[in-house]
């Protein structure tokens, strides 16, 4: 799966190890006329496990993987009583400490321009629900497992994107985040003029446009990924009746907790 956090003339990020080095391009970011989009960027960084016994940290016995646990940091606890919720007995937690930070530089580079982040995710609200509690899991051909310490350097481990703590990270650069909306809404709402109908120009043959349609299919419908993504919007610089013009963003909901 291809992965873009930001676009250069000619330059593209992929995923992988990739991911983390694509921070260094926002050393390259145009002062101006900026778009960064991150798509399953932040789901892939590393995140803090939290639970009543504490921070879990891991070592390794007789060749294989174990837990132990230590005190929680001060930047641990805090980002729980800020933006998620501390673990019940037997319950584990998330904070994406490195998600934030990450969000902190790339807000911090743009100085006029959007900031559009695709993950799979929740909100504080959607936590003290008791969805979204203990996200963590591994993915190996197409398969989902709740155990990452099998086949290392073989599956992937994410966790689900905590979407309050982003969206307050960007405000603290100056970023105006805007409701948080599905990828269903936000495709709908930039295809709206055309009904991508640009995505099958390449196509010769019947078999391709029926490839492609399955595809945007995949992409759109609740089926899908179209209600399982959530895509948030933050802007700098930009002035409020173009925002207000941009077909899609009257969708969505508030992101509460902040």
């Amino acid at each position: 799966m291809r992965q873009r956090l930001n676009e250069t003339p000619g330059r593209h990020i992929e995923s992988g190890k990739a991911k983390i080095a694509a921070l260094d391009l926002l050393d390259e970011v145009s002062a101006s006329n900026t778009i960064a989009f991150a798509n399953e960027f932040f789901d892939a960084l590393a995140v803090e496990i939290l639970s009543a016994k504490g921070s879990l940290r891991i070592d390794t016995r007789d060749a294989r993987f174990v837990e132990t646990w230590a005190k929680p940091s001060p930047p641990e606890l805090e980002f729980l009583d800020l933006y998620s919720i501390h673990p019940e007995p037997h319950e584990r937690i998330e904070a994406p400490l490195a998600a934030q930070h990450s969000m902190d530089q790339i807000a911090a580079s743009i100085q006029r321009g959007f900031l559009i982040a695709i993950d799979y995710g929740y909100t504080r609200e959607e936590q003290l629900a008791g969805r979204h509690r203990g996200t963590l899991k591994a993915l190996r051909q197409h398969s989902v497992s709740a155990n990452p310490y099998e086949a290392p350097g073989e599956q992937d481990i994410t966790a689900d994107v905590n979407f309050t703590a982003l969206a307050a990270a960007a405000e603290k650069h100056g970023m105006r985040t805007h409701k948080l909306i599905t990828q269903s809404q936000f495709l709908m709402g930039i295809g709206e003029a055309n009904q991508f109908a640009d995505a099958f120009e390449e196509c010769r043959l019947p078999q391709e446009r029926a490839k492609v349609a399955l595809q945007l299919k995949h992409l759109v419908t609740p089926a899908g990924m179209g209600e399982s993504f959530n895509v948030l919007i933050a802007s700098k610089g930009v002035q409020q009746e173009r925002i207000e013009s941009l077909s899609g963003l009257n969708f969505g909901r508030d992101i509460p907790g902040r």
